[in-house]
């Protein structure tokens, strides 16, 4: 019974464990996401027109193969 106990405590401390894994690399991964969007809007507001035009030929370019 006593082992029954251990072993059932031992499985709820894992999930647990896992669990916060999970939350720490969601929470990296939400940082990080951050920063390059950060780094994206500067640079656009940097440099505008070449902004637009990589659009405009990315765009195009996706249109194409789609078509």
């Amino acid at each position: 019974m006593d082992e029954n106990i251990i072993n059932d405590l031992n499985e709820e401390l894992e999930n647990v464990i896992e669990e916060g894994h999970s939350m720490l690399r969601e929470a990296e991964l939400r940082e990080k996401f951050n920063e390059i969007k950060t780094e994206a809007e500067l640079l656009i507001r940097k440099h505008p027109i070449s902004s637009v035009a990589i659009g405009a030929a990315v765009g195009f370019l996706i249109g194409k193969i789609f078509r």
